[in-house]
């Protein structure tokens, strides 16, 4: 990784890397709207209209999965899509340091999920209720289902770091090592040795190198960038979901037996 890895243009003596561009991420996105809503206007145009169109489609994939009850989770849930579309977007600058593609930082997202999620959970149902839904519909299996919720809702965190994580550090990987090999230790500086062969073979495998990098490989980049943003909004959807929906679902069983009664 050394020998293909070099570090960012932009460093702060003393701070990580990854905290440093954590903080240009956020300028970035507090600028864009701070634009957007300096002049608010009836009819949208530049900046706000490009930010509502964004919000809106938010919006409306909140109340496709998670129904009117999702509306107040837009703020979360926008922040963490928009903070790691545009963190996954700068791995891909050469001379940046991405965000996600340190542990540390994804780690936190998912963190920030799993505490939320819990949060609704036990603010919707209360402390013993959300206890409850861990051990299972028949209370003489608790013993079993209880450690295997325990389970499934840790690894959910783990599952969000380690996904967002890994595919966004492998792409990295991957155009650093096509950088290194166009590189003056590579294709480039075969080319410029001034031989003949080198010339010839450095010149055209520099060029098709290029070529498949700007046709191909950035633009899929770009697609893994946006998908690995949307699968862990979609996650934290359902995981909000799950919370608000037992607590629906446990309404619902007191209003039935009161009506019993």
């Amino acid at each position: 990784m050394e020998a293909i890895e070099h570090p960012p243009i932009f460093h702060l003596p003393g701070m990580p890397d990854h905290v440093t561009y954590t903080w240009l991420v956020m300028i970035i996105l507090a600028g864009v709207a701070f634009m957007a809503t300096r002049r608010l206007e009836l009819v949208p145009r530049g900046a706000q209209n490009a930010l509502e169109i964004v919000l809106e489609q938010f919006q409306q994939t909140i109340e496709d999965v998670m129904g009117a009850a999702g509306r107040p989770y837009l703020p979360l849930i926008a922040t963490l899509g928009l903070f790691i579309f545009t963190a996954n977007l700068m791995s891909l600058v050469p001379g940046l340091a991405g965000p996600t593609t340190n542990l540390n930082t994804t780690a936190a997202c998912a963190l920030i999920v799993f505490f939320t999620y819990h949060a609704v959970g036990i603010r919707k149902q209360g402390v013993v209720n959300y206890i409850k839904h861990f051990m299972g519909p028949v209370w003489w299996l608790a013993w079993l289902i209880m450690p295997i919720e325990f389970i499934s809702h840790l690894a959910r965190p783990l599952s969000l770091t380690l996904r967002l994580f890994g595919n966004m550090v492998g792409g990295h990987i991957l155009l650093a090592v096509i950088f290194f090999l166009m590189g003056l230790q590579g294709l480039l500086g075969w080319a410029l040795s001034g031989s003949v062969v080198g010339a010839l073979v450095g010149g055209v495998g520099a060029a098709v190198t290029i070529a498949f990098t700007v046709i191909f490989l950035y633009p899929l980049k770009l697609l893994v960038s946006f998908l690995q943003a949307f699968i862990f909004v979609m996650l934290t959807m359902l995981y909000i979901s799950g919370a608000i929906e037992e607590a629906d679902h446990g309404h619902g069983a007191e209003h039935h037996d009161a009506g019993h009664h």
